[in-house]
């Protein structure tokens, strides 16, 4: 009985227009279609041939994948607001974005862009859908926690040895709004500023900088982990993200960085990253969940 209700399921599924089970590419802004697709599907199916036993491992293959693609900031700006895909060009959130979206596409046991396209929106907007400038998931705390409740990600910097916890009211975009071309329409700004209040006296764990050097923090580290860097800026949570590699001397960030225009191992360990960065206060480690 259960087979033939999960057939009559997926043939009501084929029936449906694709346009009412996912985004379509006329929802999507492209950088390069023909080549974006063409890159998703041979990377999907890269990454799922190197057969990862752990979301952890899948990460760090796929982040990888992308040394060397250039640094642009500002790439998803743009009106209106919609589904940016560039698998050529990434910041530092972009990049995290895009390497998750993979994974979890192949976690998931999917294996088409099109698939890949429905993650990263569900994980790039609060709703799951662009629906708007506001509905994007702007701050990085915003962002982990609700793709927490959506079971893609989990939090364990509290797992980690010497964590702390700070408090913060996240509200930079609003008093910043000059920086945000998009603040300029009233109803946006209004939608950013009711998004802030669920954030006023934020609570959240990290990890101090000057704790990044400790062997029992060292190892707690693990490959593909995702680090967010916390921030001394008023109103801000966090800064900059990248992904964890294990290197002789230790952990190293694989991020995409504005200084060296692309996607690099940093030459620096984590501790001496963080250490010439005297506006950085320490780090939030993020773990994909196994689907």
């Amino acid at each position: 009985m259960r087979k033939i209700t999960t057939l009559i399921y997926i043939a009501i599924l084929l029936l449906i227009p694709f346009s009412l089970r996912g985004v379509t590419p006329s929802q999507i802004r492209w950088h390069n279609e023909s080549t974006d697709t063409t890159k998703i599907t041979k990377l999907l199916i890269k990454a799922t041939d190197f057969s990862a036993s752990t979301p952890n491992e899948l990460v760090e293959f796929i982040g990888r994948q992308f040394i060397g693609a250039q640094y642009k900031g500002g790439s998803l700006e743009g009106e209106p607001e919609t589904l940016t895909i560039n698998l050529d060009e990434f910041d530092c959130t972009t990049f995290i974005e895009t390497v998750s979206a993979l994974a979890l596409t192949i976690e998931d046991r999917k294996n088409s862009w099109q698939d890949f396209a429905n993650v990263l929106e569900s994980i790039r907007y609060r709703q799951g859908e662009a629906n708007g400038y506001a509905s994007r998931l702007h701050y990085f705390s915003d962002w982990i926690v609700t793709n927490t409740h959506r079971g893609y990600i989990k939090e364990v910097t509290d797992r980690i040895p010497q964590s702390d916890s700070q408090i913060k009211t996240l509200d930079y975009m609003s008093q910043n709004r000059s920086s945000y071309p998009a603040l300029k329409d009233s109803a946006t700004f209004e939608g950013i500023k009711n998004m802030e209040v669920g954030y006023r006296s934020h609570k959240y764990p990290y990890i101090k900088s000057t704790r990044l050097t400790s062997k029992p923090v060292i190892n707690a580290l693990k490959a593909g982990d995702i680090v967010a860097l916390t921030t001394k800026a008023g109103g801000l949570d966090i800064s900059h993200v990248g992904l964890i590699v294990i290197e002789k001397d230790g952990p190293h960030l694989l991020h995409a960085s504005s200084r060296e225009g692309k996607v690099v191992v940093d030459k620096l360990t984590l501790a001496e990253y963080m250490r010439k960065s005297p506006n950085l206060t320490g780090i939030r480690v993020i773990r994909l969940q196994a689907q």
